[in-house]
Order: structure tokens, then C-alpha cells, then sequence
């Protein structure tokens, strides 16, 4: 859903993201550098519950922007990614994240996916990178923008860059991970890029 150009605050500089997420926070502000824009942590402000995630990127995203937009008055950033690997019927998709259940940090999500995908006995390695945004100031419904990138899963992690499943996920045309790549590169070609490029239109209306 698209908003009038009316009908987002006209002086406004400063979003807040809709998660915790320290990687996922450092990556985009990277991104929306450029466009002048500053992004705060929900964190930072207290008391902002988000709801609970489920089983559609976009659902998720309108949900946790509108939250925060709502309880710190600003406009927000929702931000909901996954991997979906082929051999593991688009598994883990929006649970990505949750994976392998809530004692696990990066690191053993990730092993958790590897070992997954080792008992399939597939040699299909296929995967990709899903993201979907949202964008929400209070009173408005959020506009919404997806990018994805294709690639594959390595057999062990590789590179000390990135956040989450990057160290075993390289992308197309591409001989590293997406934990070795630079960032500029990264910010370049990530699901997450893509999907800010196609929300640039409403976020350059702020």
C-alpha cells in the first residue's frame, strides 16, 4: 500500500527500527546514510513492545513498524529477513531467526541449518536471502518493499563479517561469503539493500 505524499511528517530526519537486532541496526544505518536519514534503536527508547513474529515476512514488517511508530511517535522501520533453503522446503523462511529454538545464538542457528541440510542427503545447495520492509509513521499505513538474493549454502562458515547466516551463504556470481565480502559490497547486493533501494521513493518522501 502506497501513502500520499501529504501524509508523512515533512521535517522528519530520524526513524526508529523495530528491533533489537545490533547487525541488523548497524547494516541499516549504513544504508540509509546516504539519504540523510538517522535511525534509532526501539531499544533505546523503552517500554515499545513489539508483537510477536509469525510465519509471513510481510506481516511481520507492517506489524512491528506500525507498533513503534505508534508508541515513540516517529516514523519506523520494520525489517523482517530470512534464508529459505531449497532441500529444506524454503525452511527456515521467517523463522529463520528462531531457528532451532531460543537457546541458540548465531553461531548454533547456523550449525542447526547445516546439520538440517546434511540429513537430507540433497546436493541441492540452493538458497536465498529474503527481506521485506516496512515503513510506518503514526497514523499512516506502512508502505512495503521486498528484495531477495539467490546463492548458495557453503559446507562450513567462512568470513568474520556480517550478522546471522552470512558466513555460510554465498551469492551468485560471487566466490566469497557473504560475511568475507566488503561491506560495500554487501550493501551493494544484499536482500536487505534491495529492499531499501525499492523503499527509497517513500523514504526520501521524510
Amino acid at each position: 500500500m502506497s501513502a500520499s505524499r501529504a501524509s508523512w511528517p515533512s521535517r522528519t530526519r530520524e526513524l526508529v527500527l523495530a528491533s533489537g537486532n545490533r547487525g541488523k541496526l548497524a547494516e541499516l544505518r549504513e544504508l540509509l546514510a546516504p539519504l540523510g536519514l538517522r535511525l534509532r534503536s526501539v531499544g533505546d527508547l523503552g517500554g515499545v513492545e513489539l508483537p510477536e513474529e509469525g510465519d509471513d515476512y510481510e506481516a511481520n514488517a507492517r506489524a512491528k513498524a506500525s507498533a513503534a511508530a505508534a508508541a515513540s511517535g516517529l516514523p519506523a522501520l520494520g525489517d523482517d529477513s530470512g534464508i529459505e533453503v531449497a532441500a529444506l522446503g524454503a525452511a527456515p523462511g521467517p523463522g529463520s531467526a528462531r531457528y532451532g529454538g531460543p537457546g541458540l545464538d548465531d553461531a548454533g542457528r547456523t550449525a542447526r541449518l547445516l546439520a538440517a541440510l546434511a540429513a537430507t542427503g540433497s546436493t541441492d545447495r540452493g538458497a536465498r536471502f529474503v527481506c521485506v520492509v516496512a515503513l510506518a509513521a503514526p497514523g499512516v499505513a506502512p508502505v512495503v518493499a521486498h528484495g531477495e538474493c539467490r546463492g548458495r549454502v557453503l559446507a562450513a562458515p567462512r568470513g568474520a563479517g556480517g550478522f546471522g547466516y552470512d558466513p555460510v551463504f554465498q551469492p551468485d556470481g560471487y566466490a566469497d561469503s557473504m560475511a568475507e565480502l566488503p561491506a560495500h559490497v554487501k550493501n551493494r547486493i544484499s536482500h536487505r539493500a534491495r529492499a531499501i533501494a525499492a523503499l527509497t521513493p517513500a523514504l526520501r518522501r521524510l
